[in-house]
């Protein structure tokens, strides 16, 4: 029992890699680095810096670049929601020498494109000039798009562009410096700017800035692009027909605020920001969406970027909410009106201009396209600004944020813009809960325990699964090995809060129930498979039952799989990722079978082998319900009740058990039960168990003999 709160904390910190806090991750990836791959000619790297991660590139003794991870100086994380590292060499003359992409993690790139082009794409921002880039806010250069990565090249464009003009501010190179504070007169919001009347006000006098495209322009602006498909391919519209008409306002200034979202939607804006952070509204009408479909699966808006200066922000979903209506007398109608926050840490100054740059694209083929860029100029006008006196000198230097409290604050946002899902979530653990402890009552109507527990699957596919993407996977068991080998933190972990809450659960539940409080009910990929058997038994496809000797040699496949996959990933994390591809997770879950088709193929040739044999994929090949059960050994209780008569001589649970768990002999094997209850329900069932029907008769029985029950006395007339 000693072991059991080690047991407790290792099983439920499940699911999170942890880098050690102290190392850069430049010096975690330099050794494997070759100079002269990055620049031709150079010899070697010399030491990575203390007061800045960036290491020397030395040809014959001299310094002739500097070399840098991209991830170490901005936010780089894609569309799986970790971080792309690029390795980047930028000479003296602050131009970019050689990339390198050394380390991702993305689905799609992984997967559905070679990754050898997206390698050549990012070496193709060699001779990239920053000095240029700073000029123009890091837009001197055309970013080429590789159609169905869209999400990832942006990422990629922004971190090389924002931390190369990071490290040449800092090193002063290509006489770049770092901006000096304005000694001159500054400006601040002034919270008693008046409101504009009406929508007329606004636009004039600039609270309002338009871009307005018609197919005409859009069809010029296509003409000249290199690829000959996107002139071909011209839109089809009346010239005049409107493309997108664009508006934006910086409603996070009191007056607009008030103006545009009235002041009860004003005050929820209030609510939603936090310190130092800011708030766009956008409002379009047109053929174009300014919005797209894309943020849904990548969780970013990638048709819209604000720019200022050097510093460019990209919405993810958590950042964005849809804005019901416009208060602000005649305003026209609008198909999209959206709400952007724009994070304090972003660098962003509201009273400096600004610009919103849209992508436009173009299908050229079945699935490639090609992009071309538009930009809505944005300033604050002056009515809404007040002077401040510049800064005494002493007080400029500010404290800066060590990275423990930016991840805090991360986190603690994260959380709060996950309150819908974590109540969710949580009432499903509340039900559950309720349902294990009082099973007795809860399958006592075995109809409406099914049709219960058909909804509760229904909400873990549909919720959990596709709108949550909350699946757990055996990765995440690979990834807790490497946390507690370099370096222990809550903080990461505290960045997905369902997946947090899931593990917590799963560990809790390892005690009192087994693996089958979360393979039985809480897989979404589970839930498929099971929902998709219920179908197909109601369309009468046959049900497959494996002889008792094959189905028992079967169950250690799904043992020797994780064995084998946390075997290979102590010699290589990244290999055993991908031979963890026989999960269908990803492909069926958190993609939505949008993928290559052997990876469809192949989950779908799974959930077809469950229409047959249900939860097929469960009971023989998933590593990660042999990983819960290894630990679920340790349970505290035995709540599934059972009869003297189970297995001796009755069968009939053994035989009526949806994963086969139930041995001849009539004991329930904790490791391939998934707590279905199913059992349960037969245990007081007065049709089907044989062990309460001979109590119900000799019951009747005893109730029908001459003592069993009480003589009517007949009733005595006055």
């Amino acid at each position: 029992m000693k072991l059991l709160p080690l047991v407790l904390l290792l099983w439920a910190s499940l699911c999170f890699a942890v880098s050690a806090s102290a190392a850069t991750v430049l010096q975690e990836y330099l050794p494997a680095a070759k100079a002269s791959d990055l620049v031709p000619g150079a010899e070697s790297f010399g030491p990575v810096r203390d007061d800045l991660a960036v290491a020397p590139v030395l040809m014959g003794g001299k310094t002739v670049a500097w070399v840098f991870i991209t991830s170490d100086f901005v936010g780089t994380t894609g569309y799986s929601g970790k971080p792309i590292h690029t390795l980047v060499a930028v000479g003296t003359d602050a131009k970019i020498i050689g990339v390198q992409l050394v380390k991702h993690s993305e689905p799609i790139v992984l997967i559905g494109i070679p990754d050898a082009k997206v390698k050549a794409l990012v070496a193709g921002y060699a001779g990239l000039d920053l000095v240029a880039e700073a000029k123009s806010g890091g837009t001197a250069h055309e970013v080429d798009i590789i159609s169905g990565a869209t999400v990832t090249v942006m990422v990629i464009d922004d971190s090389i562009v924002r931390s190369g003009l990071k490290v040449a501010r800092t090193l002063g190179l290509g006489g770049l410096a770092p901006e000096a504070e304005n000694a001159g007169p500054r400006s601040a919001i002034d919270p008693a700017a008046a409101s504009p009347a009406d929508w007329t006000e606004a636009e004039g006098d600039g609270t309002l800035r338009r871009l307005s495209l018609d197919v005409a322009q859009v069809n010029a602006a296509f003409a000249e692009h290199p690829d000959e498909r996107a002139r071909e391919r011209a839109i089809g519209e009346a010239p005049q027909t409107t493309f997108i008409d664009m508006q934006a306002a910086l409603v996070s200034v009191p007056a607009i605020g008030k103006a545009l979202l009235g002041p009860a939607e004003e005050a929820n804006l209030k609510d939603w920001l936090g310190e130092g952070e800011n708030a766009i509204a956008v409002m379009g009408r047109g053929l174009y969406s300014f919005k797209g479909s894309g943020y849904v699966r990548g969780g970013i808006f990638d048709r819209i970027v604000l720019i200022q200066d050097d510093v460019s922000v990209r919405f993810r979903d958590r950042d964005h909410r849809r804005l019901g209506s416009i208060v602000l007398a005649g305003a026209p109608q609008f198909t999209e009106m959206d709400l952007f926050r724009i994070p304090a840490n972003a660098g962003f100054d509201p009273t400096k201009p600004f610009r919103i740059q849209l992508l436009a694209q173009r299908e050229v083929g079945p699935i490639e396209k090609v992009f071309h860029t538009f930009d809505l100029g944005y300033q604050l006008p002056q009515k809404y600004l007040s002077a401040i006196a510049p800064p005494v000198k002493e007080a400029v230097v500010v404290a800066e944020r060590d990275e423990g409290s930016a991840q805090a604050d991360l986190w603690k946002r994260i959380w709060s813009d996950s309150k819908l899902k974590i109540v969710v979530l949580g009432s499903m653990l509340v039900v559950l809960t309720g349902v294990f402890f009082f099973q007795t009552y809860a399958v006592k109507n075995a109809k409406g325990f099914y049709i219960f527990r058909i909804i509760f699957l229904t909400v873990t596919l549909v919720f959990l699964g596709w709108y949550a993407n909350a699946q757990l996977s055996v990765v995440n068991l690979m990834a807790l090995f490497g946390s507690l080998v370099t370096g222990f933190s809550w903080q990461a972990f505290l960045l997905d809060p369902l997946t947090f809450i899931l593990w917590f659960a799963v560990a809790a539940a390892l005690l009192f129930w087994g693996r089958g409080a979360y393979c039985g009910w809480l897989c979404p990929f589970g839930a498929l498979q099971e929902l998709t058997n219920q179908i197909a038994r109601k369309l009468r496809v046959p049900q497959w039952t494996l002889p008792w000797g094959l189905h028992e040699r079967l169950w250690p496949l799904k043992y020797m799989v994780f064995l084998g996959l946390f075997g290979v990933s102590l010699m290589s994390v990244e290999q055993a990722e991908h031979l963890a591809e026989i999960e269908p997770f990803k492909t069926a879950i958190i993609l939505k079978f949008i993928r290559a088709w052997p990876f469809v193929a192949y989950a779908v040739t799974l959930l077809v082998a469950g229409l047959f044999v249900e939860r097929f994929y469960c009971r023989y090949l998933c590593p990660l319900g042999a990983a819960l059960a290894i630990p679920a050994r340790i349970r505290m209780f035995d709540w599934l009740k059972r009869y003297h008569e189970c297995g001796n001589p009755c069968q009939t649970c053994a035989n009526q058990c949806p994963v086969q768990a139930i041995h001849r002999t009539g004991e329930i094997n904790p490791n391939e039960c998934i707590n279905c209850l199913h059992c349960q329900v037969l245990y007081q069932s007065e049709t089907v168990c044989p062990v309460v029907i001979k109590k119900m008769r000799s019951r009747a029985k005893l109730a029908a003999s001459p003592g069993g029950a009480p003589i009517q006395q007949p009733a005595v007339k006055a």
